[in-house]
């Protein structure tokens, strides 16, 4: 049974996976426990890595750091995938005020550090690195230990390890204080995740309304005799005239921008409610219904993008016109539908609506790929291409006036705003940047289960030794203050004055803490990935500012101390 033994408690590859694998497996069964309604979800495997190490499981330290860090990358760039097609949409409507909370976050965070430096006389590394831990910012620990040996050149050694264990310390209630910062919010206001969720569907129904289907019988004295050219440039209401029906015709056609608008013709548009309804007076009556048994040789077909050449192409560049026969009446994307003008380019993976005779769909079928097993099959060599430029975006120092260091976005910083950027672009000369929902999924999850189980397992040998000897109490009640405070001051007010939603609460206290496993927390406990387009709307900021206030924190501290 030596063998046995070796493979749980020896060292190499082999007993590197296993250590990892089974505090996986046994976190994420304690993230299933039910304890009053709440479960820790993925958060589980942090706790169950701090008690495997505590009884002798370890990884090798190079192991360690690689699985922690390349998990980090591929939770932040999966998400970084799925928000960024929405992303500059959300940052144009609410990124000013969410990223001035966020900000304010920050900076509550760095003025309670200097208070329980102040109240409690801790050493200087110890704050720093509480700073770091209470807030989840591995990036910040690296940026202060870099001032260590600036201002401390014969004694950075034991300052950079005696911050790292502040570090350790405070991690873990870094992670839980924010989950029961947002269950304290949920609870103290009396928040239905369900109702809250409803009112998100019927507010982003108010920001992007469906899209509607009419007829209306042509009676304007007006414009009988206009070619339908001439009429939507003088009436430019961004809507689609998918087809029309002569007054004496048996059957529809598809409308060219020659076709004459005649009296009694019956015109079928598709556009939302509101210029929809700019468009009844303009033409006539509208019909009781559409009239889809009219049809005639005409049918309705959804195709989707996966031919990578059409990918960046526009509908009149595909040849999706009715010149050609076809009129894309809707364009279905990262779950919003809009409608399709000429000059609009598809990206990989849209949901196209078109309507036109058999043979003229089907050659905009094989234009445009329409396989939907295609999707299925993730663009593996895009992925790893933008995870070399994100850590690539992530090293360069900024240089700052002041600062012994330059200012880097980390690891993880420059993985997310790199695939926020490749999401939203989505192509670029035969490169597709697209991954199916369960793929992006997967990534996430392993991602941030191998994150978290590699920081339990790292902090679990020194954590209990730490509590329970010298200052690691007062370390741990100084690191909860540092979480906590900054969070409960702008999460109130956030929901009592302003009234904003509990899925978005939570993605800016996830993202102004720079926390991972607290947004994966709330997406699970949510059952929705609202909260992930907050979470990254704030993000890029917080990190930024975490990095630069850490060193000044170091350096402000140094001359109070």
């Amino acid at each position: 049974m030596h063998w046995f033994t070796q493979l749980f408690f020896g060292s190499g590859i082999a007993q590197s996976i296993v250590a990892l694998s089974l505090t996986v497996v046994l976190g994420l069964a304690l993230g299933r426990i039910s304890i009053g309604g709440v479960r820790l979800g993925v958060g589980g495997v942090l706790f169950s890595g701090l008690a495997l190490a505590h009884f002798g499981f370890s990884v090798q330290h190079e192991i360690l750091e690689f699985a922690r860090e390349f998990g980090l990358i591929l939770f932040v760039f999966s998400v970084g995938m799925q928000v960024g097609p929405g992303f500059v949409d959300s940052l144009r409507r609410r990124g000013l005020f969410l990223n001035i909370a966020a900000a304010l976050i920050v900076l509550l965070g760095v003025l309670t550090t200097v208070a329980v430096f102040l109240v409690f006389k801790l050493p200087l590394p110890a704050a720093v690195g509480l700073f770091s831990g209470a807030v989840t910012n591995t990036p910040s620990l690296a940026a202060s230990s870099q001032v260590f040996s600036e201002i401390l050149p014969d004694t950075a050694a034991a300052a950079v390890a005696e911050a790292g264990m502040g570090y350790a310390v405070a991690y873990p209630f870094g992670i839980l204080g924010i989950i029961l910062t947002m269950l304290l919010i949920r609870a103290c206001f009396r928040i239905s995740p369900e109702r809250e969720l409803r009112f998100l569907r019927k507010l982003d129904a108010l920001r992007h309304p469906p899209l509607q289907t009419r007829s209306f019988y042509v009676s304007n004295p007006n414009i009988f005799g206009m070619p339908l050219r001439d009429f939507l440039a003088l009436y430019p209401l961004g809507m689609v005239i998918s087809r029309v029906l002569e007054p004496q015709g048996a059957s529809a056609h598809v409308p060219t921008a020659e076709t004459v608008l005649s009296e009694g013709m019956l015109v079928t548009a598709v556009g939302t409610a509101r210029k929809l309804d700019k468009l009844r007076p303009l033409l006539g009556p509208e019909s009781a219904e559409c009239p889809r048994d009219e049809l005639g040789r005409l049918v309705i077909r959804k195709l989707v993008v996966t031919q990578s050449k059409a990918a960046g192409k526009s509908v009149k560049g595909l040849g999706l016109t009715p010149e050609f026969g076809v009129t894309v009446t809707r364009i279905h994307r990262a779950g919003v539908e809009f409608t399709a003008g000429p000059g609009v380019h598809l990206h990989y993976g849209d949901r196209l609506i078109c309507v036109g005779e058999e043979q003229d769909i089907a050659r905009a079928a094989a234009t445009v790929g329409n396989s939907e097993k295609a999707l299925d099959h993730p663009h593996v060599m895009p992925i790893f291409l933008g995870i070399l430029l994100g850590v690539i975006l992530g090293s360069i120092p900024i240089p700052l006036p002041g600062l012994p260091s330059g200012l880097k976005l980390g690891i993880a910083g420059g993985p997310l705003l790199v695939a926020i950027f490749l999401g939203r672009i989505n192509h670029f000369r035969g490169l597709i940047w697209y991954l199916p929902l369960g793929a992006n999924l997967i990534m996430r999850e392993v991602g941030i289960a191998l994150f978290l189980a590699c920081v339990g397992l790292n902090s679990g040998p020194g954590f209990v030794h730490t509590l329970v000897q010298g200052q690691g109490l007062l370390w741990m009640a100084a690191g909860a203050c540092i979480t906590f405070i900054p969070l409960v001051l702008v999460a109130v007010p956030m929901r009592a004055f302003f009234r904003y939603d509990y899925p978005s609460i939570c993605g800016l206290l996830a993202g102004s803490m720079t926390d991972p496993p607290a947004l994966a927390f709330s997406v699970q406990s949510l059952g929705s990935d609202a909260p992930a387009s907050v979470y990254a709307t704030v993000y890029p900021l917080t990190m930024m500012l975490r990095i630069l206030l850490a060193q000044l924190l170091v350096l402000g501290l140094y001359h109070l101390g």
